[in-house]
């Protein structure tokens, strides 16, 4: 029997969480059990489901451009590297308003935020389906959307899962950004609606999904904080155990103009640059359109497209293996992995060798997922503190720097040479590049960054 107390308490507290590491905690002299008002479910996994739901529809809009864009070709005839610039207006405008958007979670309220991000986003879409010139989609689908992704995306979710997940971040954002890959499969609902009703509805049928679903997740379910629902992160114990003094010194305390001294958060930023915001966001605005003149189906073309979200959705969830062999580790991997997929999409000329197309969705999207997960773990390793959320919304901006660029590059390479090689091969660069500059920025050293941190400023020092 004594053994057993043993396992269920900790300096004189009883854990009754979801797991070892949900920790409830409820004083061993407590008179009468029963009058508890915790549950055995840890409400935080209740967030990282609305973040996965959000994900998927909030950047299911976004990443459906590249269903949408051999329809608008066809339709109005314009040069694709301007029509791809809608594209690329739309993530540059989303990375300046990410660390905005961020900000602002952290001080003011995102119940509110995230419903108005929604209804901002859905009239976007509808703007896009009565469009008919050229700027109506630069503004609509470039300048609009991205405000609403913003204010209702990763950049509030990122921060609301740190807030309720003290421990496991690798696996807790692994999970909160499968949302993303599910957002390429819901590219199949875009074809089928667009095969169903025209583009035009496709994009008013979008609109009404978001209201419908997100409103209500966002109003009555999402909870930025587990302080608003009398919780407390997962993970953590009481502020007099030796591990929450840990986490108090693991949390860092940093200022604005600190942070931004760091070379390491721009090393961060430069990888976002050119990983997501070069190489992935070019090949996604024109992969299908890329099958499409290799003589593929509009419909294996979205496939493909599909395929390569469910492998992103297996390299988000595959970022808990940073937490074990380390962060670097596990971006060396998530960037061969990206390579030998573009290497397999370069070889792709007909209709002979689907399995090519196959290689391709597999290798890059399990690349890009495990990226994503990394590079967010690696950013709270060493930057999670009060202003963790602008952080994150500053690597966005790198993102949306390299995304300004990569939908264009790709379309104007394309128009002077008549090919993608030279755009994949690119491509292939920048992941490398994207890589180096991680593995400098180095998370695996985040305790000696924060321990210079505190001998500059020992009054930060929680010990």
């Amino acid at each position: 029997m004594c053994s057993l107390l043993k396992l269920f308490t900790v300096r004189g507290k009883i854990n009754v969480g979801f797991s070892p590491r949900s920790v409830l905690w409820i004083p061993a002299n407590a008179t009468n059990m029963n009058t508890t008002r915790h549950s055995p479910f840890f409400y935080g996994w209740v967030i990282i489901a609305v973040g996965m739901i959000t994900g998927m529809l909030v950047y299911g809009a976004r990443h459906s451009f590249s269903v949408f864009f051999p329809e608008i070709l066809d339709e109005f005839g314009w040069s694709r590297g301007s029509t791809a610039l809608m594209m690329s207006i739309n993530v540059f405008i989303y990375g300046l308003m990410a660390p905005v958007a961020g900000t602002l979670g952290g001080r003011w309220k995102p119940k509110i935020m995230m419903p108005a991000g929604v209804i901002l986003l859905a009239l976007a879409l509808i703007g896009c389906s009565f469009a008919h010139r050229l700027w109506h989609f630069y503004l609509f689908f470039g300048v609009v959307v991205p405000v609403g992704t913003a204010l209702c995306g990763w950049p509030i979710i990122s921060p609301a899962l740190m807030n309720w997940f003290a421990t496991r971040r690798g696996l807790v954002l692994g999970l909160g950004q499968m949302g993303g890959g599910f957002s390429f499969v819901y590219g199949l609902m875009a074809e089928y609606l667009i095969r169903q009703l025209g583009w035009r509805s496709a994009y008013l049928a979008l609109a009404v999904i978001l209201i419908a679903i997100l409103l209500p997740l966002h109003h009555f379910v999402f909870h930025y904080h587990p302080k608003s629902k009398g919780l407390k992160a997962y993970g953590s114990e009481d502020p007099e155990t030796e591990k929450a003094v840990k986490d108090r010194v693991i949390s860092r305390n940093w200022t604005m103009p600190q942070m931004l001294h760091t070379y390491q958060l721009w090393l961060l930023v430069l990888s976002y640059f050119l990983f997501w915001g070069i190489s992935c966001f070019m090949v996604l605005s024109h992969q299908i359109k890329y099958a499409e003149d290799a003589g593929y189906s509009s419909m294996f073309a979205v496939s493909v497209f599909a395929l390569y979200g469910v492998a992103m959705l297996v390299g988000q969830f595959s970022g808990v293996m940073s937490d074990r062999i380390g962060r670097e580790k596990t971006m060396a991997l998530s960037s061969v992995t990206a390579v030998v997929g573009l290497l397999s999409l370069i070889a792709v000329r007909d209709t002979s060798q689907p399995w090519l197309l196959y290689v391709y969705a597999i290798g890059f999207g399990y690349g890009a997922g495990l990226f994503s997960a990394v590079i967010s773990a690696g950013t709270a390793d060493m930057f999670y503190g009060k202003h963790f959320g602008t952080a994150s919304g500053i690597l966005l901006t790198g993102m949306g720097m390299g995304g300004c660029v990569g939908p264009w590059l790709g379309g104007y390479l394309y128009d002077i040479s008549g090919s993608y090689d030279i755009a994949f091969m690119l491509c292939m660069v920048c992941v490398a590049l994207a890589f180096f500059s991680f593995w400098i920025a180095a998370p695996r050293n985040a305790d000696k960054l924060h321990a210079r941190f505190l001998k500059k400023h020992p009054e930060k020092n929680p010990l």
